[in-house]
């Protein structure tokens, strides 16, 4: 893992009050640095790695960053993923080595880089969670190289709620959530989706299944990486019912039901539960951060997340007091 002091790659435009009659060239001599991204789950058989290079030059770097040639290599990179262990005598075992490809992604999001068609690289295969993981990307054309290595966030079991729990949330009263911690794994997000029915009221058959999520906490961590702790969490109902009530427009024409509940669970490496709090705004005056990277020879993050669920059958059916609250109660009443 390194910290970098913060490198103007997409600098914006700055106007400069200078005392002498020189121009001031803020433009170092390009150099090539790679920026790569890539976060693999034990439970995809599909894993995608954004790989782009840093662009610097005069004018407006937005304008820049609209432009795919600013942040795309002229030519196909070399990329290989690589499984590998230590065995006992602490040799590198390699696995397997599976090339990469590329691909292009048509539904980014529209924000300060080109959308909606970004070129990405890919692997296909099934991953194993004891196993150590290794992306190596090579320029061909410059000689530039790359590298970095992560373990794999490994599977945990949820202990509360489980499949023959009811979903109970009440107002002014702490729901727990239960779980035992997964190795390698070191943050903890919990999402609850709430499903209902809506329709029409004027056309009753035709009934369309909706949900909203609540998203309860994202910053539980486990006190280290061996897996198998015991953790918790306790929460109000409240959340639940006002989450719902932000989410889900009053419209008098429609008749919902409420319907069922879902716990989603993402556990973070410890790789990216450090990288989300090096850039995580700053709540102080000291906005300039510093960069996270445990990318050799480059920039960026090459690390593992992982997620498991609650559900049975019917998903999480909800308690009769937390149904009547939803139906008749003073937040939500008026939507169902």
């Amino acid at each position: 893992m390194k910290l970098f002091k913060p490198v103007s790659f997409f600098l914006l435009p700055v106007l400069v009050l200078f005392s002498c009659s020189k121009d001031l060239n803020i433009n170092d001599d390009w150099k090539e640095i790679m920026v790569v991204y890539g976060l693999l789950n034990p439970y995809d058989s599909v894993h995608y790695i954004k790989i782009t290079k840093a662009f610097l030059g005069p004018g407006n770097a937005l304008q820049y960053a609209q432009i795919p040639d600013s942040s795309n290599f002229p030519s196909k990179l070399n990329v290989r993923l690589d499984e590998f262990y230590i065995d006992d005598s602490h040799d590198t075992v390699i696995v397997s080595s599976v090339l990469l490809d590329t691909t292009m992604i048509t539904n980014k999001d529209s924000g300060i880089f080109y959308f909606p068609e970004q070129l990405i690289y890919v692997a296909r295969t099934q991953l194993n969670m004891d196993h150590k993981y290794k992306i190596t990307i090579l320029d061909t054309v410059t000689g530039v190289s790359v590298s970095a290595t992560t373990d794999l966030v490994n599977d945990f079991d949820i202990k509360a709620p489980n499949s023959f729990s009811k979903a109970n949330f009440v107002q002014g009263m702490l729901t727990t959530a239960e779980w035992v911690s997964a190795k390698y794994g070191r943050l903890y997000q919990l999402n609850i989706r709430f499903s209902y029915w809506e329709y029409n009221t004027a056309d009753p058959a035709n009934k369309t299944k909706k949900s909203v999520n609540w998203l309860v906490f994202d910053d539980i961590k486990s006190r280290n990486l061996d897996g198998g702790d015991d953790m918790e969490n306790s929460f109000y109902g409240d959340g639940f019912f006002n989450s719902i009530k932000a989410k889900v427009p009053y419209d008098a024409s429609l008749t919902r039901i409420p319907d069922s509940v879902e716990y989603f669970f993402t556990v973070a490496s410890e790789e990216l539960s450090n990288y989300i709090e090096v850039t995580d705004p700053s709540n102080t005056i000291v906005q300039e951060k510093p960069i996270y990277t445990n990318i050799n020879n480059g920039i960026g993050l090459f690390s593992s997340r992982t997620d498991n669920s609650v559900f049975g059958p019917r998903k999480l059916r909800l308690s009769d007091r937390t149904y009547d609250s939803l139906v008749n109660g003073v937040v939500t009443g008026s939507l169902f």
